[in-house]
């Protein structure tokens, strides 16, 4: 793909909050037009609190996007009150403020598209965050066994005994939203990844009308692999099988694997080992791969009053973005 020195690139990030926040953090300081495009299947902690009392589609995922739109030092303000979170009073311990104002805004506006335009306008970001979809959806999850479970806070909880998954779908099914196959449509680059493999990812690309986006687009598909595995859904999956079940979801082969051979700290991979998850094996890809060291140096802590179990490794925005922009 060749970018014309005079224009800006679009550059579209699919997955859920984490890995697509990671995304659109590093390439923000890059001259690009930003769009992020989130999964509407989060159900847990303050997220799932909020879906629970209100109804509406979940907030989480998409606020950690709006707080990667925050980059220049004069807001650092802006990104502290979509990053607050309560740790104590009653009724709003483990509460996310961001996830609150979102929530209210859902409430004024009856759109979660809206909301995320009038925080967007209000706080001047450069860039969109958009949801895969507007129906309100939970994720359903089907194992090898028959059996089934609903809502993707099943995912928060990581058990050595956790069963096989054989597919996932949204109950209802969902339609694509229109912005959101658009921004697909008219990208120059799209990255997938990292995230969950069915928790946010496949979650995001099994929504309707998604395949049909990546069939009209001409863009350059990028998939950013994980670092580890997870073991209620990747256990023992090499970055081949990774990408092949991406593949199958959107429809076409991916350009470009990013894949980490960084060396990940003994504590931390026993720390992993424990939940018996590991490192994502880097087998024989069949795509263009880039393999470098892109583990953040300093691991992620909790925050007070987070009730959710998160991941201590992260992706470099930084060099995960070099990576990207190098490509394009």
């Amino acid at each position: 793909m060749h970018i014309n020195s005079t224009q800006k690139p679009k550059i579209v990030a699919i997955g859920g909050g984490t890995g697509t926040s990671t995304i659109i953090s590093g390439l923000a300081t890059y001259p690009a037009e930003l769009t992020a495009i989130v999964s509407m299947a989060d159900s847990g902690g303050s997220t799932g609190r909020l879906r629970d009392e209100f109804g509406f589609q979940p907030v989480g995922d998409v606020r950690q996007s709006l707080v990667a739109l925050v980059h220049e030092k004069q807001k650092e303000w802006i990104r502290k009150i979509l990053l607050y979170r309560f740790s104590k009073g009653n009724g709003l311990q483990g509460h996310n403020l961001g996830n609150l104002l979102l929530t209210a805004l859902q409430d004024m506006t009856g759109s979660t598209a809206r909301s995320l335009e009038i925080i967007e306008e209000t706080f001047h970001l450069q860039g969109k965050v958009l949801p895969i979809t507007e129906d309100n959806v939970q994720l359903q999850t089907t194992f090898t066994d028959g059996s089934t479970v609903m809502g993707e806070d099943y995912f928060n909880t990581h058990s050595v005994y956790a069963k096989r998954i054989n597919s996932i779908s949204l109950v209802p099914s969902a339609h694509i939203f229109r912005p959101a196959f658009e921004a697909i449509e008219h990208a120059d680059c799209v990255v997938i990844g990292p995230g969950d493999y069915y928790a946010s990812l496949l979650a995001t690309l099994c929504v309707d009308g998604v395949k049909e986006a990546f069939g009209a687009t001409t863009a350059k598909i990028i998939f950013v692999v994980n670092l580890m595995t997870t073991v209620n859904q990747t256990r023992g999956m090499p970055a081949s099988a990774h990408i092949q079940g991406i593949e199958k979801a959107i429809g076409r082969k991916i350009d470009l694997a990013i894949c980490n051979t960084g060396k990940i700290p003994a504590n931390l991979l026993a720390h992993y080992a424990q939940n018996d998850e590991f490192p994502v094996e880097i087998d024989t890809i069949s795509c263009s791969t880039i393999a470098e060291d892109y583990v953040l140096s300093v691991p992620v802590h909790e925050h007070t009053g987070d009730v959710l179990e998160r991941s201590y490794l992260r992706h470099d925005p930084t060099r995960i973005a070099q990576a990207i922009w190098r490509s394009l």
